[in-house]
């Protein structure tokens, strides 16, 4: 399992993903979407209503001036370095939308908003992976994350619905369409690829040798783990639940350990988009 955990406050680790997420973002938007008449979402998209509607300037120079108010509100609600990160990242976006003039020869509408989304979802998460963003509705998103918990990839689908509802004074009902399909696409990515590195196996195991069990998650996979008291519905009985948190790939030893030791053990495996704690990831402090 790959881990940026001893990277995340490096200040060059931090600039290199942001550089590389605005690249690809800028990639998917520019050489996919802009050819197609599609708007993204967030930001981005209203800055390509206006370049749409008015034909003035790039949508390069329209995302630095929408941007400047959003930033006094990462200086103030989030922090500092955050800000400055921030500033780092839609300097390098801008610059790379106007830059940028390749075009990805994908002629079908629908395949280009599956592909659009997926290249422009990937280099959203990798910059959110840093403690930084790209501005815009990035900003909007870090601070209801940290303030209410509200994911990243849903806050920004429906703030985009609202972005797409205005759009069809400027864009035909089709291609307000393709747009909404390839945010959704966009949403769904960014979530994926936030959770990547974060997300683990947790699992409960109820069964009448739940010591035995733990004596070998501890041995064989240096897991820790722990025990909940729980009894029987119908026997009364108590039962010890084993509790432990995995990765992935060591959900397979786990699940040999409990049915060779007791073939008649009952089993919970849920994903978790994240585990905070010793040897799994540290708390994100902007």
């Amino acid at each position: 399992m790959i881990s940026t955990k001893g990277y995340r406050y490096n200040i060059p680790w931090n600039l290199f993903l942001i550089t590389v997420g605005a690249v690809i973002f800028s990639l998917g938007l520019k050489a996919i979407a802009v050819p197609h008449g599609f708007i993204t979402g967030g930001i981005s998209g209203v800055c390509l209503l206006v370049y749409y509607a008015t034909d003035i300037f790039s949508p390069g120079f329209w995302y630095f001036i929408v941007n400047i108010p959003l930033f006094l509100l990462g200086w103030i609600y989030v922090s500092k370095r955050f800000f400055y990160y921030s500033t780092f990242g839609m300097l390098i976006s801008a610059a790379a939308i106007d830059l940028i003039s390749i075009e990805i020869g994908i002629k079908d509408p629908i395949l280009s908003a599956l592909a659009g989304g997926a290249i422009m979802g990937t280099g959203a998460g990798i910059i959110l992976h840093s403690l930084g963003s790209a501005g815009g509705a990035d900003i909007l998103a870090v601070i209801l994350n940290q303030k209410f918990n509200l994911r990243m990839g849903a806050f920004f689908f429906f703030f985009n619905i609202i972005i797409f509802t205005f759009s069809l004074t400027v864009l035909d009902l089709d291609i307000m369409l393709y747009s909404l399909a390839q945010t959704f696409i966009t949403a769904q990515t960014l979530d994926y690829v936030l959770s990547m590195f974060n997300q683990r196996k947790m699992v409960l195991i109820i069964s009448d040798y739940s010591q035995q069990i733990a004596d070998q998650v501890l041995e064989k996979i240096r897991h820790g783990a722990t025990f909940l008291d729980g009894s029987g519905a119908y026997s009364g009985q108590p039962k010890k639940i084993l509790l432990t948190v995995v990765n992935n790939h060591e959900l397979k030893r786990v699940e040999e350990i409990v049915f060779t030791t007791d073939p008649d053990a009952f089993v919970i495996m849920e994903n978790t988009f994240n585990v905070l704690g010793k040897r799994f990831s540290s708390p994100k402090v902007y």
